[in-house]
């Protein structure tokens, strides 16, 4: 799969997807990259440490959220993605679930868009990435975690994500799902789906796992935020047992070390 100018090999390598949240409340580091020169100088620090590909978001997305109007999330990550791409040869990802954010994005240098509502949040969000011809990855999501069949239900929603992809013309090579960690699911449903993830393989595209920080972590260990580095290293390992190409996370250095560690011991 091409993304920007990079080839990343999907079938065989798991990628470090880097997290830039340009915002004031995001549940992990919120206010601490909200300044541009701050966030470049984190950009290079990641960029030092092994990261593969940056996902920048101006909207935080932790329970409770407040949502930005799309003038208040176009004004933050538009002048980030210019910056970082003028700057830095890495591609970038844009975190938004909002079709006019992604389309400025995209004119701004985004080469991927990144929804956590599977296109089932704004209309015209697939044939925004239709229209640019750009790979995506599409989250599993539900306002509310009421299931019959937890996995077979979440399977089924990705279904209707991809059948919706289809619809608009977004070329299946460019898709990679996401399971939705932390997202219209309980604490046992997030275990679940993790532990499931070779389940999810069967829908023909690519993985990305974004468990880095999140409250199935914290909850199981008793551990704030800030420590809760080691409980995503074994999302992490978990990940690429399971085949994920890609895993989005905070702490890059220790994910890429978890990362070849693991694949040399599955000889990889």
């Amino acid at each position: 799969m091409k993304i920007g100018s990079r080839e990343f090999d999907t079938k065989n390598h798991t990628y470090i997807m880097g997290i830039l949240n340009m915002t004031p409340d995001s549940f992990s580091d919120g206010g601490r990259y909200n300044r541009l020169d701050d966030g470049l100088f984190r950009v290079e620090e990641m960029l030092a440490e092994g990261m593969d590909i940056l996902d920048i978001g101006g909207e935080s997305t932790r329970p409770g959220y407040t949502m930005l109007s799309v003038k208040e999330e176009i004004e933050r990550v538009v002048p980030v993605i210019e910056a970082v791409k003028s700057r830095f040869d890495v591609p970038v990802s844009l975190d938004t679930y909002k079709a006019e954010v992604a389309r400025e994005g995209l004119r701004a240098g985004a080469d991927l868009i990144n929804d956590i509502w599977g296109l089932k949040y704004d209309p015209d969000m697939a044939a925004a990435i239709a229209g640019a011809n750009v790979p995506c990855v599409l989250m599993h999501n539900r306002k509310e975690a009421c299931y019959n069949n937890f996995v077979e239900d979440v399977i089924s929603d990705l279904r209707e994500t991809l059948a919706i992809a289809q619809k608009a013309g977004i070329d299946s090579n460019k898709i990679i799902l996401d399971p939705g960690v932390g997202f219209g699911k309980t604490y046992e449903h997030n275990l679940e789906i993790i532990h499931s993830l070779e389940k999810l393989q069967a829908l023909g595209c690519p993985l990305l796992l974004a468990a880095s920080r999140k409250s199935v972590v914290g909850l199981t260990l008793g551990l704030p935020v800030g420590e809760r580095v080691e409980g995503t290293l074994v999302t992490t390992v978990f990940g690429v047992m399971k085949g994920c190409s890609f895993v989005r996370v905070h702490d890059i250095k220790e994910n890429v070390r978890a990362v070849k560690m693991t694949k040399a011991l599955l000889g990889l």
